[in-house]
C-alpha cells in the first residue's frame, strides 16, 4: 500500500500493537489509518503520509504509543515499570537492582546488579514474582548467577 510504513514493535507482539490508533513520533501524534501484522513487524498507514517518500522520511525513527492507551493485563507492566526496581531472593535478601533488560532470542535477560553484577534469565524457573506496584522482583538464585 503506498506509504505505508514498517515497524519493528517492541512490546511482546505485533498484534498488541495493532489495536492502538494513534502513534508518537516525538510530540507529534500519527493517526493510524490502517495496521497489519507481517511476521514480528506492524505494517502501518499513517494519515498524511501517502507515498513512499513521505514513508521513507520516518525510517530509522521510533515510534512511541501512549500509555494510557494501554490496556494491559491484570498483573502486566512494561519493561520501564521494573527498571530500578529491587531483586530480591527467595529468603527477602537483596541481590539488587534491575539496572537493564537484555532481549535475546531465548528470553529476556534481566541486569542486575548489586555487590555484582547478575545476569538473570527472565523465565519462571528464575523469576518468581515480579511486584511493578511495589518496584519488588523475587528471584530463585542458583550458584553461577
Amino acid at each position: 500500500m503506498a506509504g505505508e510504513v514498517k515497524i519493528e514493535v517492541w512490546l511482546d507482539s505485533a498484534a498488541y500493537m495493532k489495536r492502538f490508533k494513534r502513534l508518537f513520533l516525538g510530540a507529534r501524534e500519527l493517526e493510524v489509518e490502517s495496521a497489519r501484522v507481517q511476521k514480528d513487524f506492524l505494517l502501518c498507514k499513517l494519515r498524511g503520509v501517502d507515498d513512499v517518500n513521505a514513508a521513507m522520511s520516518l525510517k530509522g525513527r521510533t515510534v512511541a504509543i501512549a500509555r494510557e492507551d494501554a490496556k494491559l493485563p491484570k498483573g502486566g507492566y512494561f519493561i520501564q515499570d521494573i527498571l530500578g526496581a529491587k531483586v530480591v531472593d527467595e529468603e527477602g535478601n537483596e541481590v539488587g537492582t534491575l539496572v537493564d533488560v537484555l532481549e535475546r532470542p531465548a528470553s529476556q535477560i534481566y541486569v542486575v546488579q548489586g555487590e555484582s553484577e547478575h545476569l538473570i534469565p527472565a523465565v519462571p524457573a528464575f523469576i518468581r514474582n515480579t511486584d511493578a506496584e511495589k518496584g519488588i522482583i523475587t528471584v530463585h538464585m542458583i550458584e553461577g548467577l
